[in-house]
């Protein structure tokens, strides 16, 4: 039923086996576990543009989550119009909810596909004749897989066998326990510093903080480890190098595409702080046409500017006059005018009043 996914995953680990065989021997448990680590390189690799967009879709719904909150309270009983007004804020953004669970989503049928192959190569036809192939894999393909062993542990087998579709019955194989418990441990200690990682990144910025994404940390961060941790017993030893190496590459990827991400914004912050102290005037310049002058400001102390109205001779003066100036430049050359008319008038009087005096 799942065959679209069975094939492609089961052709991929066909060529990185035959990659890997060609060199260490196909019936080398190393190759096989090679094999499998790149087969998840190669899937996380396809996703990396995805991995990406969601980093940026997560930073850009924690920028905004001041604005959503806004919109929760002030719709807090109209849950209808909430999700509108949600809606049309991501919108502007540019955000999509679905984008950060794209790339978790698109890792879930890899990780079935990968658990149905590598689980069946031990299953037996109905009829009981020997097995001769597994999708991609011919006769020599599987009989490889089951003769590939790491320190006496057989790749394909868990510490508790199911029985599922022509499997061998279920029980507890602990003859496997010292290879597969070491990578029990180490996947869910992988499991766990992947997300402790991205909580402490999502931790940045406290305005994000809800009790929904407190809740769901703490899932990711001490529930999900110990899943891994008590149902690894049930996964075969190829599963957990799958698990060890998607959790590995995560924590890698995370880190690289994080410090990307911050210098880039680093880098246009620089940038707008270039071009506004290019565009500002320089200490005593004059400012550009079209651009305005920046304004001086009051130094503590210094009084401010006081502008007192022209007097017109009367003690008021006429508002809005297109002449106040002109009357006030001319005012004082009249004045000093009259003075310079009265004074002469006085002398030659003086002097008419004195020679009149003489003659009598």
């Amino acid at each position: 039923m799942l065959d679209f996914i069975y094939y492609p995953v089961s052709f991929i680990l066909w060529c990185w086996h035959k990659v890997f065989g060609f060199v260490l021997g196909q019936n080398n448990a190393i190759s096989w576990i090679l094999a499998i680590i790149f087969l998840t390189f190669t899937v996380r690799g396809i996703m990396f543009k995805p991995f990406v967009n969601q980093i940026r879709s997560m930073k850009k719904m924690q920028e905004f989550a001041p604005e959503l909150k806004k919109v929760q309270k002030k719709y807090a009983n109209d849950k209808q119009r909430q999700a509108q007004e949600m809606q049309k804020l991501q919108r502007e953004h540019g955000v999509n909810p679905l984008g950060s669970c794209l790339p978790m989503l698109l890792q879930v049928p890899v990780f079935i596909g990968l658990n149905w192959v590598l689980r069946a190569f031990s299953f037996n036809p109905k009829d009981g004749s020997p097995k001769t192939n597994n999708y991609f894999f011919d006769k020599v393909g599987v009989d490889s897989y089951q003769h590939a062993n790491l320190f006496g542990a057989h790749i394909g087998d868990a510490i508790f066998h199911t029985s599922v579709l022509g499997g061998s019955g279920g029980g507890f194989n602990w003859s496997i326990a010292p290879v597969a418990v070491p990578l029990m441990i180490a996947a869910s200690l992988l499991t766990h510093l992947t997300a402790r990682h991205s909580a402490a990144r999502q931790n940045m910025n406290p305005e994000t903080a809800t009790p929904q994404t407190a809740m769901m940390q703490k899932l990711t961060m001490y529930i999900f480890p110990f899943g891994v941790l008590v149902f690894g017993a049930f996964f075969p030893l190829g599963l957990l190098f799958y698990w060890l190496a998607n959790n590995g590459w995560t924590l890698m990827q995370q880190r690289v595409v994080y410090t990307r991400i911050d210098r880039d914004e680093e880098a246009k912050k620089q940038e707008a702080k270039e071009k506004r102290d290019a565009l500002a005037p320089k200490p005593g310049a004059k400012p550009r046409p079209g651009q305005k002058p920046a304004q001086q400001q009051k130094t503590a102390g210094e009084p401010e500017a006081e502008t007192k109205p022209a007097s017109n001779g009367k003690g008021n003066s006429k508002a809005g006059s297109p002449h106040r100036f002109a009357e006030q430049s001319a005012r004082p050359q009249n004045s000093s005018a009259q003075q310079r008319k009265k004074s002469g008038s006085g002398g030659r009087n003086s002097g008419q009043k004195g020679s009149g005096q003489k003659r009598r």
